[in-house]
Parts: structure tokens; C-alpha cells; sequence
């Protein structure tokens, strides 16, 4: 067999490791929204939580026959891809730990760990700040002729899109990290691409918020400061290496 052949061979086993990662990420996703689903009235009631305590609550509305059904799955089945998180952090870096060194593979589970750990803080964030901010802001635009009746369907799509919007960026400094292990990213290349990242991120963060400066402001200063604290972690694994 040539050195061809013998990189052919090496490139299929890594598609065919590249399927297992997948198909065993997806089955995690099943299970996670499978659990999610027994525990779905709760998850719910979390979600709707916000609004009861606005200054000018609206009424949520089921506008179709089949609108709960599709809501209930929708969200266990985004209640699986966050208990999943873990699994795909996992699954993400066994697969790039063969181009690793020993030092570095040594921080795969810490970083299992972090990666959840971003993920919860970006959707605490979103939860506490960005959501009440934001509802507070659309429901003070009514009229006193005019009631705030919402769709449920809207609602809850408005409300899980911030929550894992925030959540996968707030996983920014581990990308860096993966990235900058990898040799993609280095701390000169972030700081010299600063200015281009910042209006990148105004950019990101108008399309995950709703279109209200309120909410762009909240989004975009915890983006740049994310941004800084990646070059940070950028700094470190070259340092390391």
C-alpha cells in the first residue's frame, strides 16, 4: 500500500469516526429530550415565569388546534440539546484529541465541566437580564385600547431563542480554546482582528435579540467582554504549548 492509499485509508477512518461522534451526539439529544419531556408542565411554567412579573403582564393564546402539542415537543426537544451539552463538549473533543498533546488532553474533562458551566451562565444571563429587559420593553409600546394578547408559540420561540442564543455564546472562550489548541486562533491574530470582531459581534448580537436597543446593548457588552477574556485564553494554551 503508498503513502496515498495509507492517507485515503486514514481520512475515511476519521469520516468514520466523524459518523459515530454525530450519531452518538443525536442519540443524546433523543435522551436528553425524552427526560425533558417528563418534566415538561415544570420546564414550561420556568418559561412562562417572566412575564409574571412585568408591570403590564400580556395573555398567552393558543391560536391552533395542534399549538401545544408542537410546543411541548419543541421545547423538551430543546430541553435535550442543554442536558446534551455535556455530551457534545465530550464527543467534540475525543474527536480532536488525536491532534492534541498529552497536556492538553489532560484538560478534555475540565473542559467537558466549563463548557456546561458557560453554557448555564449564558442562560442564567439571558433569564435574569436579557429576557425581563426585553419583555418589559415590548409590553410598555402598548395602548390602553389595545390588550397584549401573545401567541404562545411566539412566546416560547421568543423565549428559547435568547436562552440558547445567550447560551452558545457565552461558550466563545471555549471555542477559543479547542481553536487556538488546534493552531487556528492565536492571541495576535484575536487582538489584531479586534475592531473586526466587535462589529461582528453588534451584527451577531442584532440578529440573536429582539430589535430594540435595550437588548442589543445587554447582548453586546457581555460579548466584547467575552471577547477579551477569549484572548486571554488564547494567550495561555500558546503559552502553554
Amino acid at each position: 500500500m503508498n503513502s496515498h492509499e495509507s492517507a485515503q485509508m486514514s481520512f475515511l477512518d476519521h469520516l468514520e469516526e466523524l459518523r459515530w461522534r454525530l450519531i452518538k451526539s443525536i442519540a443524546a439529544i433523543l435522551i436528553g429530550g425524552i427526560v425533558s419531556f417528563l418534566f415538561i408542565e415544570d420546564i414550561l411554567q420556568f418559561l412562562i415565569f417572566p412575564i409574571k412579573n412585568l408591570s403590564n403582564p400580556p395573555d398567552l393564546q393558543v391560536l391552533k388546534v395542534q399549538g401545544m402539542f408542537m410546543i411541548k415537543w419543541g421545547v423538551a426537544l430543546l430541553g435535550g440539546v442543554v442536558l446534551a451539552v455535556p455530551v457534545l463538549t465530550y464527543q467534540l473533543a475525543k474527536f480532536i484529541g488525536p491532534g492534541l498533546h498529552n497536556n492538553e488532553k489532560k484538560v478534555m474533562f475540565p473542559l467537558v465541566f466549563f463548557s456546561y458551566f458557560a453554557f448555564l451562565i449564558g442562560i442564567v444571563f439571558a433569564f435574569v437580564v436579557l429576557i425581563p429587559y426585553s419583555l418589559n420593553f415590548f409590553t410598555s409600546m402598548g395602548m390602553i385600547e389595545v390588550k397584549n394578547n401573545f401567541s404562545i408559540n411566539y412566546y416560547f420561540s421568543f423565549i428559547t431563542m435568547l436562552l440558547l442564543g445567550s447560551g452558545v455564546i457565552f461558550e466563545l472562550p471555549i471555542i477559543v480554546f479547542i481553536l487556538s489548541s488546534i493552531g487556528i486562533l492565536t492571541p495576535a491574530f484575536m487582538r489584531h482582528y479586534r475592531r473586526h470582531a466587535l462589529v461582528f459581534i453588534l451584527i451577531l448580537s442584532a440578529f440573536i435579540t429582539p430589535p430594540d436597543p435595550i437588548s442589543l446593548v445587554f447582548m453586546t457588552i457581555p460579548l466584547a467582554i467575552l471577547y477579551e477574556i477569549s484572548i486571554g485564553v488564547s494567550w495561555m494554551v500558546k503559552r502553554n504549548k
